[in-house]
């Protein structure tokens, strides 16, 4: 099971680029800021500087920038620094946690919304090809190792999402993650 996503190719001419980036940023701060994803695109470009049409002529519409903001964000924050520190583990839960607890009120915005079934698609598409590596230490056999990579990144999104949007203010980063790494032993394959 090899789910694939593919953002917008990046544009090369530097304004469009700035002008994405600023949508992109505006998007997190407005839904983060007013713990919605309902936020209206003339709010979104203002806050951008840009039109209204410039907005339409780089997403599409609202719930595209939305997802591609969110998908950008993880990128940026959190898979290029783990891809730079390979070898998962404790580390990597962390960053994992300590990311999406700091990004808590973008992130329950998007998962409470109707984007969150997108959100949840493009993320898997992410994060599979990390735990397949993983998968790949534990099970012999491109079906388990794919089963086995779909069925910890589904798991955990269920956990992540789960403590996102229902967990107790502040969300603790640290304790996620010891609650996490005690599932871990479970995935081992036993003789």
């Amino acid at each position: 099971m090899t789910v694939e996503w593919t953002a917008v190719e990046p544009a090369k001419d530097r304004r469009v680029r700035r002008s994405r980036a600023a949508l992109m940023r505006a998007a997190i701060d407005l839904v983060g800021a007013r713990e919605s994803a309902n936020v209206p695109v003339s709010d979104i470009a203002a806050a951008a500087d840009v039109s209204r049409q410039v907005l339409y002529l780089q997403f599409g519409d609202r719930d595209t920038l939305l997802l591609e903001a969110a998908l950008d964000l993880v990128r940026r924050e959190l898979l290029e620094p783990l891809t730079r520190r390979p070898g998962g583990g404790r580390a990597s839960t962390l960053a994992l946690a300590t990311h999406f607890a700091a990004h808590r009120r973008f992130y329950r915005a998007m998962l409470t919304s109707s984007s969150a079934f997108a959100l949840n698609k493009a993320l898997t598409s992410l994060f599979v090809p990390i735990n397949r590596r993983y998968a790949s230490r534990v099970r012999t056999g491109e079906q388990a190792v794919d089963d086995l990579a779909a069925f910890i990144t589904g798991g955990a999104a269920a956990l992540v999402n789960t403590w996102v949007v229902e967990g107790a203010d502040p969300l603790d980063p640290e304790e996620f993650t010891d609650r996490l790494m005690r599932i871990h032993p479970a995935l081992e394959e036993r003789p």
